[in-house]
């Protein structure tokens, strides 16, 4: 089996157990990671992360030109703009998965860093999350959104929306952003009993050993 197709089978076989275990459902989501010549194998649209097909993902060549597979998902901008941005960003994913959204929607979360910091992994995973406002779905704002952040940020919260972020690989993408629903989720489950998080010194630690990105 060529490096493609075990890409291809990869990025299949984790959109599906994501949507398996209910973390994005219908047809909501995308997916893609960079290919060995530098182009990108994409979700297609309006298509089910639990029945992606290897051999109907679109497939982008160096240049960014569609050369094979179905038509790409409309949320493209925000891929594309991952990668333009950001040199270290191997794939992308974004989801709708509920406890983050739900989270994106309560007025005392802090736009600049959306989590608050519950778990370490949450921080070595993500660095700072950024909240980014409501775009209509397809609008290729989001993705001069995510270029105005310069590359600092490898996950953005669409508020009302989903997660979107971005990985070395598509394994460490997809692990971090489950990392992000589940910081949400805990943060919801705790919401109003005064939960102990992280000091601002054990945050500091963590980005200290574990080289995160976490500065403006």
């Amino acid at each position: 089996m060529s490096t493609e197709a075990r890409l291809r089978e990869q990025i299949c076989l984790l959109a599906k157990s994501m949507f398996d275990r209910g973390l994005t459902g219908g047809s909501t989501g995308n997916i893609s990671a960079r290919t060995e010549d530098g182009g990108l194998l994409v979700s297609p649209t309006g298509t089910s992360f639990g029945r992606l097909d290897p051999g109907r993902l679109s497939r982008f060549d160096a240049k960014g030109v569609l050369i094979g597979g179905d038509a790409p998902t409309k949320e493209m901008p925000l891929h594309s703009a991952f990668y333009d941005t950001r040199s270290t960003a191997g794939a992308v994913v974004h989801l709708h998965s509920c406890h983050s959204v739900a989270f994106s929607m309560l007025p005392e979360v802090d736009p600049d860093n959306f989590l608050p910091p519950l778990t370490p992994y949450g921080i070595m995973r993500l660095g700072k999350v950024k909240l980014l406002p409501f775009f209509l779905p397809g609008d290729p704002a989001m993705g001069e959104a995510v270029r105005g952040l310069a590359g600092k940020r490898s996950a953005v919260m669409l508020a009302n929306h989903g997660p979107v972020v971005a990985g070395k690989d598509v394994e460490a993408a997809c692990n971090a952003i489950e990392e992000l629903e589940d910081t949400a989720r805990l943060a919801l489950l705790t919401r109003g009993m005064h939960p102990r998080a992280l000091t601002e010194a054990q945050v500091q630690a963590l980005v200290t050993k574990f080289d995160v990105e976490w500065d403006d």
